[in-house]
């Protein structure tokens, strides 16, 4: 009604009120008798000149532009200026999210966006919910989720890989594990924060519990050094095998076959579908980390 009552006001014509809302002559007609006996007041008047506005008219278009535009900025979010962003995302994620997901985007992000800070929170068992309520504004991870109100962008598939010490007996092949010989040795575990799951114990199944853990740990990057020292195994997700075994000069071989690859994640809620600078980390991240396979 308060937009028919705007471009009356501007048009002084039922019949260019009509034209320009996409709307029938008579259903205009009724919106101005409607307005007219709301407001009280005839608005328009026919003279000689044509149909004129009245004073009460007059009075009212001021107003009803300024609705107009605050209307019209309300609807209408303003384009996303990275440069001015001043923004901290929450991103819950593994130190293996960090090394694959975030590490190669930081760069970009840090040019595009200077305001924007990241900060790393633990996987728990309610991040959902705070992924839910907005304490978490992402969440990195290859974990199957069945809640609703999730949205979800595939970043990558990943394979694994067993690291050892250099010169460990099973460092001499470059062929994929086989389970008896994966079963054979300890191995370094990684229990993912509060949430206990053990990713490689997931994938070996039925046989999860046939594999003999020494160590477990919260995280990966402690893992190198128990490895280098020792002949335990440890299985990782081959992105960050490789990268730990370049760095602290460590073996590797493929996991057994059997253990099922890894698919990698964003996930964000509902709610942050329609907000530009979530959605534009989202797109900056997912599309680093594919270019640094």
């Amino acid at each position: 009604m308060l937009a028919t009552l705007a471009v009356l006001l501007q048009t002084r014509s039922v019949t260019g009120t009509a034209r320009r809302l996409g709307l029938s002559q008579p259903t205009v007609s009724r919106s101005l008798a409607e307005l007219r006996q709301i407001l009280d007041d005839p608005l328009l008047v026919r003279t000689n000149a044509g149909m004129q506005r009245t004073q009460r008219a007059e009075d009212l278009v001021t107003p009803v532009e300024q609705w107009l535009a605050s209307t019209s900025a309300l609807l209408h979010a303003p384009r996303l200026d990275t440069a001015s962003l001043d923004r901290c995302f929450r991103i819950a994620s593994t130190d293996y999210g960090v090394l694959t997901v975030i590490a190669p985007g930081l760069a970009a992000i840090t040019a595009d966006a200077p305001g924007v800070r990241i900060e790393i929170a633990a996987f728990s068992t309610d991040m959902m919910q705070k992924l839910a309520s907005g304490e978490i504004d992402l969440v990195i991870s290859g974990l199957e989720t069945g809640h609703s109100g999730v949205q979800r962008r595939a970043l990558f598939a990943d394979t694994y890989t067993c690291v050892m010490r250099a010169g460990h007996d099973l460092a001499r092949r470059d062929d994929p594990l086989t389970l008896d010989e994966f079963f054979a040795w300890s191995h370094v575990g990684v229990v993912v924060s509060d949430l206990a799951v053990d990713g490689v114990e997931v994938r070996l199944g039925a046989r999860g519990g046939e594999r003999r853990v020494t160590v477990r740990l919260p995280y990966f990057h402690a893992a190198p050094a128990l490895i280098a020292g020792s002949d335990m195994l440890m299985t990782l997700p081959t992105r960050a095998a490789l990268r730990f075994a370049g760095s602290y000069g460590l073996a590797v071989r493929p996991a057994p076959v059997t253990i099922a690859k890894l698919d990698y994640r964003l996930l964000w809620h509902d709610r942050s579908v329609r907000d530009q600078a979530t959605m534009w980390l989202v797109d900056l991240l997912a599309r680093h980390c594919a270019s640094a396979e």
